[in-house]
């Protein structure tokens, strides 16, 4: 990684040119460029994690720290190509003046002719595409789990603020649980006459499952409060029995269901570079999200 003290976006851009040239490989094979708003004390970890992203989605990863917009502008930045990876890297430090205008430093940085993607791993703008960097993106990732506070109020500003090309890795957390209950209603085509989704009181994964739940099937979804960890259990009410899927310490599930044996199933809460390199997977929209983002927003109108 080479440091730039008070430097400029050319000057980034050019280093980067000079690492890929130092490491014999002028050109990378790279398919988008990959923003990342974070704070100092998340830099390393949401940078760490991105990298183990990008072994299955090449990128440019550009990782911006705004600091305090008070006095003269400064930017730093660090900068370096990828270990092991075919992609490039720059964290982006931005004090002063150039805070309040910081996609004019990330804009010449972009990859040409490639999707842009801007992910905030913590605590996100109300309204992902109004924010400066979120302009510039076609898919927007936030992350209402890992808000520092209020994460219940930051999933409903999220939905309340849906745009196409938004999503949460509180959705993403859920693909399982939804991909096993699609099947098991494939495999037992039953009328579900309600549903119950227990988890942690506090779980935007488990208030977007109920809400899926609810847009897909058209019954009551009751929201339990569990001692976790995350979601612990869904059941499906069928006139023959319930369709239940069990799981106590994150790892490990039993899965129920009308006239069959129990059987365990693996459910193993996933990392967060495995959610990220899922997200990373489409950047259209996400009809089925927005729907059941629709819904939760529906709900918490009525409550």
């Amino acid at each position: 990684m080479i440091e730039l003290i008070d430097t400029n976006s050319s000057q980034i851009a050019t280093e980067l040119v000079r690492a890929r040239v130092r490491a014999g490989s002028p050109a990378m094979g790279m398919v988008m460029t990959l923003v990342i708003v974070v704070d100092e004390e998340s830099a390393a970890g949401a940078m760490e994690a991105a990298k183990i992203a990008a072994h299955e989605h090449p990128a440019r990863l550009l990782g911006v720290i705004l600091g305090d917009a008070r006095g003269a502008p400064q930017i730093n930045a660090q900068v370096g190509i990828g270990e092991a990876w075919t992609g490039e890297i720059a964290l982006i430090r931005l004090r002063g003046e150039v805070v309040r205008h910081c996609e004019s430093v990330v804009l010449p940085l972009l990859l040409p002719d490639s999707p842009v993607v801007v992910w905030w791993p913590t605590d996100a703008p109300a309204v992902p595409a109004d924010d400066p960097l979120g302009r510039l993106a076609q898919r927007r990732i936030t992350d209402a789990a890992a808000a520092t506070k209020g994460k219940t109020r930051a999933l409903a500003t999220q939905c309340s603020s849906y745009a196409r090309g938004n999503t949460d890795l509180a959705w993403t957390r859920i693909t399982p649980w939804r991909a096993l209950l699609a099947a098991a209603l494939d495999q037992q085509p039953l009328k579900v006459r309600r549903a119950v989704v227990a988890a942690e009181r506090i779980s935007p994964s488990a208030d977007l499952l109920a809400a899926w739940l609810w847009n897909r099937l058209r019954v009551p979804v009751e929201r339990q409060s569990s001692s976790g960890p995350g979601i612990t259990e869904v059941c499906l009410d069928t006139r023959n029995g319930p369709i239940r899927i069990h799981r106590e310490d994150g790892k490990l599930a039993t899965f129920s269901s009308p006239g069959r044996p129990d059987r365990p199933v693996a459910l193993k809460r996933r990392e967060l570079p495995e959610l990220l390199a899922e997200e990373l997977r489409r950047l259209d929209e996400d009809n089925i999200y927005a729907a059941a983002v629709r819904r939760l927003v529906t709900l918490g109108e009525r409550s």
